[in-house]
């Protein structure tokens, strides 16, 4: 922005000069709103309906209201009141429309109703149940005349529509009451006569045949219960005659007792009498006769009693049978009954229901007729419209600000892109350029000094360029003498010029898809029919790939120093270029965060580098075949991941399987986790860094040489990306300065 702050305060001068300009140009409107209220209960119905009561609060009842008041029906009910159609002409005049319409809307109510829809603002006021109704207007009355006359206007229809509904409810309720009572009436008369044709009196607590029924039901059980006590008494008497005395029954009766005890007394004299006196005694056959006549007495006590016992079961015996015959009778007739009081219990079941009926009838049909009297509609005013003293727009502190915000944005975005748009007009800050042998003497190659990249500070110098010559041996890379060769310490080794875009694409559409897989696959395309940038690449390749100290380089990391530097695009393009050289290739992503390999080179879905750093694959799975003769690819895989995986032993293991190939190259994370690069660049033969022409800094390429160099990493060279097109004679000076600029 500060390279571009002519542009900047350019774009944002003449934003806000519009801004200012349309304050005063825009015509002024005047808003005015009115609120209304739906859905609250009426406060004559203190007990609503679940229908009412799932109403209040309901978001789809509110939605309905704003369509009735939007709806063409009530617009010309509002046209309708005194002096509302006069203020719409007024107001479609002020509004400098073409006066062919305005006279057309004074006779068609259609094309007026039109008119002010379009004007009208209609909508809910958040989540609550409040409508709020408002008109623009360049006149303030105009505004507040057709803000009330849509608000009175829909107050009154749902008043009259709603009283109109309700007495016609009312009335229709009162009908169905009148007839279900003239049938409730004929309904208890039908069952009245059949009781009484059916004789169905009632007891004190039942019907008379039910508490008739009960009652023999009862003496039955009494009866059953008595025959089977004295069948028992009788039958232990009977069972042993002989010992019929020892019996219960014998021994409760009070003579048999007494009997006994007078047997017991003859018979203790008896023996008495015995121990003195001889068999034929006469006290002797006295005592013998009155002890035969006590023990005849008591076997007549004990025959009496079985006498009694065999007449009481034959009592109860035939009492049994007779209530038997008796309760086969009341069941008969209980059955009658009782279909006769299943046929009254539904009619009055009918009668009941049809009771209930009329009751809820007449009950709702008060309700309705009180609610009809004093209604007030389910539609309540707010607030009618008040005269709107200040205009609603243009407002100038929110108009300024609107038009600040927009400059700033606009001015922004100009100066951010103004280098690929070309904003200005102005040559773009560039990298120094390779020079043509041909036209400038190949200065001498001075010595220089490498200097520690951590403790270089960026210097401002106007030293000579000295690029690659052909006359020099391809093993022995120039040595750099400008000023980023200076601060990092490493050689320029090609300078690799810009690859054109195409002409059909816009420079907006060029610049959001610059990083897509897709532009990295037209733009790889392009540059092998560039015959420039084909010989850029094979001095790259030379410069790389010549052995350095007796030891051959194979596995080269291309790092930058930031994003957007053509990173990707030049190992891809690199490898395109030995493949078709006759070398076999390796290229590696380890752009773990943003992978683009996959869309480039047209690869198949694949876990890829991902997936051998997690051990889910080999590293010979991970390999994909590009469909270029010699040029195999690992993509980093399907999805972003995080860069944490490259600290994993494995990736080492995975450079030391790829030595089969004659060339590995490695495409850097992107930078700003400078610690990843480091962890790469200990493992390769050497780090090519790469640098945007006009774009890049001296400092973040100081701290990326730094932190490679920390790492134990060697830095092969610099690579000079999208250099535009300038002749020869650009002067060493000019670039220069254009990296301090950079810087």
């Amino acid at each position: 922005m500060w390279r571009h702050r002519q542009i900047f305060g350019a774009v944002l001068c003449g934003v806000m000069i519009v801004t200012v300009i349309a304050l005063f140009v825009v015509p002024v409107r005047y808003f005015a709103t009115g609120s209304v209220i739906v859905a609250e209960q009426e406060p004559s119905n203190s007990n609503a309906s679940a229908a009412w009561a799932a109403k209040i609060g309901d978001p789809a009842d509110v939605e309905s209201q704003l369509l009735i008041v939007k709806s063409p029906r009530i617009m010309r009910l509002a046209l309708d009141a005194p002096g509302v159609r006069e203020a719409a002409i007024q107001d479609c005049f002020a509004r400098s429309t073409i006066g062919s319409t305005c006279e057309k809307a004074k006779e068609d109510t259609g094309a007026l109703v039109d008119y002010i829809a379009a004007n009208y603002s209609i909508g809910g006021a958040g989540r609550s149940r409040v409508i709020n109704i408002s008109y623009t207007s360049p006149i303030a009355e105009v505004a507040q005349k057709m803000a009330n006359a849509l608000t009175n206007a829909f107050l009154d229809d749902q008043r009259v529509t709603g009283s109109n509904s309700k007495e016609l409810a009312a009335s229709y309720l009162w009908k169905e009451a009148k007839d279900l009572d003239a049938e409730l009436r004929d309904a208890d008369a039908k069952i009245q006569a059949f009781r009484r044709n059916k004789g169905l009196a009632r007891g004190q607590q039942a019907p008379i045949w039910s508490e008739r029924l009960t009652s023999i039901s009862q003496q039955l059980a009494n009866a059953e219960n008595a025959r089977a006590e004295a069948a028992a008494r009788l039958q232990e008497i009977k069972s042993n005659q002989a010992r019929a005395i020892d019996s219960p029954a014998a021994q409760s009766n009070r003579s048999i007792s007494d009997l006994k005890q007078q047997l017991t007394v003859v018979t203790a004299q008896l023996a008495n009498q015995s121990n003195s006196l001889g068999p034929r005694h006469p006290s002797i056959r006295a005592l013998e006769q009155e002890q035969a006549a006590i023990r005849d007495r008591i076997n007549s006590e004990v025959a009496s009693i079985i006498a009694s016992a065999q007449k009481a079961y034959d009592s109860s015996d035939a009492l049994v049978k007779s209530l038997t015959k008796q309760m086969d009778a009341a069941k008969a007739e209980v059955g009658s009954a009782t279909s006769d009081e299943a046929t009254i219990e539904s009619l009055a079941r009918n009668t009941e229901i049809k009771r209930a009926q009329y009751a809820d009838l007449y009950r709702r049909a008060s309700e309705l007729e009180t609610e009809r009297r004093v209604l007030i509609g389910n539609t309540r005013l707010v607030s009618l419209a008040e005269l709107p003293m200040k205009p609603f727009f243009p407002k100038k502190i929110p108009f300024i600000a609107a038009g600040a915000t927009l400059g700033l944005l606009l001015a922004s975005f100009a100066a951010f892109f103004g280098d690929s748009i070309r904003l200005d007009g102005l040559p773009r800050m560039r990298l120094p350029p390779r020079r043509n042998p041909e036209i400038e003497p190949v200065a001498a190659a001075p010595i220089v000094v490498p200097v520690a990249a951590s403790a270089a500070p960026p210097v401002e110098s106007s030293a000579p360029i000295d690029t690659p010559s052909p006359l020099r041996p391809a093993s022995v890379p120039a040595g750099a003498t400008s000023e980023l060769s200076v601060v990092t310490g490493a050689p320029i080794l090609a300078h690799l010029p810009a690859i054109r875009r195409d002409s059909s694409e816009s420079a907006i559409g060029a610049i959001l898809s610059a990083q897509s897989g897709a532009a990295l696959a037209r733009s790889l395309s392009k540059a092998r029919e560039n015959n420039h940038y084909q010989d850029a690449l094979r001095d790259l390749a030379t410069n790389l790939l010549t052995p350095a100290g007796g030891k051959v380089r194979k596995r080269i990391l291309v790092a930058s120093p930031s994003t957007a530097e053509g990173k990707t695009f030049l190992t891809l393009s690199l490898a395109h270029h030995l493949a078709a050289a006759g070398r076999s290739v390796l290229v590696m992503e380890c752009d773990l965060g943003a992978p683009k390999f996959e869309a480039a080179l047209g690869l198949r879905s694949s876990l890829g580098l991902q997936g051998v750093l997690r051990g889910e694959i080999t590293s010979r799975e991970s390999v994909v075949s590009s469909g270029v003769p010699n040029l195999d690819a690992i993509p980093a895989g399907p999805v972003p991941a995080s860069t944490e995986l490259l600290m994993r032993k494995s990736f080492a293991d995975v450079l030391q399987w790829a030595d089969i190939y004659d060339v590995v190259l490695v495409d850097a994370p992107s930078p700003g986790i400078q610690t990843d690069i480091g962890v790469l660049a200990k493992h390769v033969d050497g780090v090519l860094l790469c640098m945007r022409s006009g774009r890049s800094s001296i400092g973040q390429a100081v701290a990326t040489s730094s932190a490679i160099r920390a790492a134990g990493g060697a830095l092969i060279g610099i690579a000079i990306t999208m250099v535009p097109d300038a002749g020869p004679m650009r002067t060493a000076s000019a670039t220069s300065d254009a990296y301090a600029g950079a810087t």
